[in-house]
C-alpha cells in the first residue's frame, strides 16, 4: 500500500485528488495539507510514501517544502506544475523533487504518477523538463513562461564535467543504460532499444544509482548531461 499526503491550498483540489486516488486498492490518502508549513509537519508526523505537492502556497511554497522533505529523508515529492511555469521544474529538481505532473492531468496520469514515483522511479515528462534540465546542467536558471514551445530554441552546447570516480566501476551495459537514461527513456523503451528485458534494466539502472551514489533518475539524467554522455 502506497501512502500519499495531498498538499494544495485549494481545497476543491485536494478533494478531487482524494477521490481519484483512493479508489485504487493499493493507494491509501492518510492527509491532506493547504500549505507547506502544514505539509512538512504532517510528512514527520504520518510518514506517506509520496507528498504531491503544490508549489503556489501561502506560508510556505511547495520548493521550499520539498527541500526540507527530502533533506530530512521522509518522503518522495511529486510536485505539481504547470507549462507555465518551467521556473518551478528548475526549483524542484534543485530542492530533490522525484517528478513533476501537469496540475490539467487525467486521472489515469496521476495515478500512473504516483505509482511510477513510488517504485523508485522519476517521473520525466520531456515537454515540461527538457529545457529545464538542458539549462539546468548549463548552470542557467530558466525564465517564467518559456515552455510553450519546448526544443523550440536549442540550449547551449554543454561542455563535459570530469565523470565521478564512480563512472569507473559501471559495466559497458550500464553506461548504455546511463547514456539512454540521460535521453530521457524509460525501462521499457530501454529494453526495447537494448533488446532486453524489462527487470533486466531495472536491475541496471539501480546498480547505476548505487555505483554512482545517485538519489533517483531525476540525479541520473542530470549527471549524463553534465558528463557530456547524451
Amino acid at each position: 500500500m502506497t501512502r500519499v499526503l495531498l498538499v494544495d491550498d485549494q481545497a476543491l483540489v485536494r478533494s478531487g485528488f482524494s477521490l481519484i486516488l483512493s479508489v485504487e486498492d493499493d493507494l491509501d490518502v492518510v492527509g491532506e495539507a493547504g500549505d507547506g508549513a502544514t505539509a512538512v509537519e504532517l510528512t514527520r508526523e504520518l510518514r506517506p510514501d509520496i507528498v504531491l505537492m503544490d508549489v503556489q502556497m501561502p506560508v510556505m511554497d511547495g520548493i521550499e517544502a520539498t527541500r526540507r522533505i527530502v533533506a530530512e529523508d521522509l518522503a518522495k515529492v511529486l510536485v505539481l506544475t504547470t507549462f507555465d511555469h518551467d521556473e518551478y521544474v528548475f526549483d524542484g529538481l534543485a530542492a530533490g523533487a522525484s517528478g513533476f505532473l501537469l496540475k490539467n492531468s487525467d486521472a489515469e496520469h496521476l495515478v500512473e504518477a504516483v505509482r511510477t514515483v513510488a517504485a523508485g522511479h522519476a517521473l520525466l515528462a520531456p515537454q515540461i523538463t527538457r529545457r529545464v534540465i538542458e539549462q539546468m546542467v548549463a548552470g542557467e536558471r530558466p525564465s517564467s513562461g518559456t515552455v510553450g514551445a519546448v526544443g523550440a530554441v536549442g540550449a547551449p552546447r554543454q561542455t563535459a564535467q570530469p565523470a565521478p570516480a564512480g563512472l569507473a566501476l559501471l559495466t559497458p551495459r550500464e553506461r548504455e543504460v546511463l547514456e539512454l537514461v540521460g535521453t530521457g527513456l524509460s525501462n521499457a523503451e530501454i529494453a526495447s532499444t537494448l533488446f532486453l528485458g524489462e527487470a533486466t534494466v531495472k536491475t541496471h539502472v539501480s546498480n547505476v544509482l548505487s555505483k554512482l551514489h545517485l538519489r533517483d533518475r531525476v540525479q541520473a539524467v542530470v549527471l549524463s548531461h553534465r558528463l557530456g554522455l547524451v
